[in-house]
This record gives structure tokens, sequence and C-alpha cells, in this order.
């Protein structure tokens, strides 16, 4: 009788543990990388956080930001999280600009750049998710600190 219950909670683990987690990819098993700077002992990973930046410096129009960076705000500090494939998870206000638009702006930014660009071998190798953290500044252009 002891060798049965004993089997039957060997068999009970056993099934829980090949039941797929309840919670989503992002916050139960994905492989994270955060990065919150410019610096970081992966260089690789420095290299795609940068590049990420510069498009959408580079990528985004005078005219999407000309009426907004003329309100009054505060900076924001934007973390994305961007998945190997190049999908955007989510795009989270660490500090809001304190006016709806601006931010609305920067999701339609992010969201605009889709897809972005899928990681590098080593890199997805690595890593499920990136999270790139930064100051967002509107002027003539977005710059990204």
């Amino acid at each position: 009788r002891q060798l049965d219950e004993e089997a039957d909670r060997a068999e009970a683990a056993s099934r829980a543990a090949r039941r797929p987690p309840t919670l989503p990819l992002s916050l139960s098993t994905a492989r994270r990388a955060r990065v919150w700077g410019r610096t970081d002992p992966n260089g690789e990973l420095i290299q795609y956080v940068e590049a990420w930046a510069r498009r959408i410096q580079f990528s985004t129009s005078v005219e999407t930001i000309r009426d907004v960076a003329k309100r009054p705000h505060t900076r924001p500090m934007v973390t994305v999280a961007i998945r190997s494939g190049g999908s955007v998870e989510s795009v989270t206000f660490v500090v809001s600009s304190g006016v709806a638009e601006i931010d609305d702006v920067i999701r339609r930014i992010v969201e605009s750049q889709k897809p972005h660009q899928a990681f590098p071998p080593s890199l997805a190798r690595e890593f499920d998710v990136i999270e790139i953290r930064r100051i967002w500044h509107f002027d003539s252009a977005i710059r990204l600190q």
C-alpha cells in the first residue's frame, strides 16, 4: 500500500512537471537581457541595442514629433522588450512624459518600426527577449539617451 502511494505521488509530480507553464512565456521561462545604458560586457548585445536606437532615431520623421516636442513634458523613460524574432513584447513607461499624446506617439513610433531586426544567431541562442530602457528626448529629432 505504501509503495502504491509513493508511486501515485511520483506520477502526480511527473504529470505536473510535463504540464505547460500557465504564465506567458515572457513571465515564466524567457531568457531575458536588460540593457539600461550603453555598456554591457556582451559587445554583440550592445551593438544590437545601439542599432535599434539608431533605427528609431533616424527613421522617425520630423513631422511625427514636431508638435509634441513643443508641449511641456517630462522626458519619458521607456523600456521596450523585443523578442528574438523582432516582434515587440511590450512598451512600458518607467517614467511617463505626463502627456498622453506624447506617450501614444512613442508607442506608435516603436510599432511603426516593426518588425525590428531579429537577433543575430549568437544572441538568439542566449536570449529570448531583450529589454531596452532609454530616456526619450524630443527636439528637432528624437534622441534616445
